[in-house]
């Protein structure tokens, strides 16, 4: 008698620890989807309120690269003397202003955007400095001169980082 009591016992409990088990997992299974639908909704919803605001940092970052570009910054800063010393440092002092003022830009952008924009800001100066030292320039806007005539041959700085920026802007469409 005992064996056959337990083995209605094993009869009934079998089947319900089957149905518990599969009751299990669709629920789980189901609250696995409800959890991954909660992520995608709430990760669109930030990509959404992003998008704009890395936008607008792309946007101040090419003006700022337009700003430091040679053949404009050149333009609108004019010499105060003829000491191109001081129209060197006036310059480059204009350009790291301009950076400062958009450093937070950075968290928006990409690393690699990031060091384009700093390489060309750098490369900026760079020219500056060095065509300064040149033995054809003897005066401010001498340095001017020769700056702007060296453009004519090859692309700035600021357009090779618009360029690269352009493209990122554009991959971000097939994200």
């Amino acid at each position: 008698m005992d064996a056959t009591r337990i083995i209605e016992l094993i009869l009934y409990t079998v089947p319900a620890i089957i149905t518990g088990l599969v009751a299990y997992y669709f629920f789980k299974m189901h609250t696995d989807n409800e959890e991954g639908r909660r992520r995608y909704t709430i990760h669109k919803q930030a990509q959404s309120v992003a998008m704009p605001l890395r936008l607008q940092a792309y946007e101040r970052l090419v003006l700022f690269l337009e700003r430091i570009n040679p053949a404009k910054l050149l333009i609108r800063i004019t010499p105060q003397s003829s000491n191109k010393f001081d129209y060197e440092e006036y310059v480059i002092a204009q350009i790291e202003q301009e950076f400062e003022h958009n450093l937070t830009q950075q968290i928006y952008v990409s690393a690699e955007s990031w060091d384009i924009i700093t390489t060309a800001k750098n490369a900026t100066i760079q020219t500056i400095r060095k065509t300064n030292m040149s033995e054809r320039v003897d005066t401010a806007n001498k340095l001017r001169e020769v700056i702007l005539t060296d453009l004519f041959d090859k692309q700035s700085p600021s357009s090779v980082a618009i360029a690269y920026l352009k493209n990122e802007v554009s991959g971000m469409w097939t994200e």
